[in-house]
């Protein structure tokens, strides 16, 4: 497999995994956090590094518009649950395990 060919899967399997997300929008951010440390804001700040690192103009909503497929104060709106609970205790527990590593 050459350059390009790498390049091109790389780039489908972002797009699916794109998709899948966007198919499952019930999956909730804090819930990618918890288990996957990583969630689609997270996606959007990379992509928006990606672009910086390539002299590519792109803002911080274009950026996470590209990732959640609307303006995200739609998907916000739309989809976004507040977080219970036991997800706030989980994910405080989790980001202060991190700061002791």
């Amino acid at each position: 497999m050459n350059e390009q060919q790498k390049t091109e899967l790389e780039a489908a399997a972002f797009r699916r995994l794109l998709d899948h997300l966007d198919n499952n929008k019930q999956v909730q951010n804090i819930e990618l956090m918890l288990l996957a440390d990583f969630c689609r804001n997270c996606l959007s700040k990379w992509y928006l590094a990606a672009a910086e690192e390539r002299n590519i103009l792109l803002t911080d909503e274009e950026a996470r518009e590209a990732i959640y497929k609307m303006p995200y104060s739609e998907w916000k709106k739309n989809h976004q649950l507040p977080a219970t609970e036991e997800q706030l205790a989980a994910f405080n527990a989790k980001s202060a395990a991190k700061k002791k590593q």
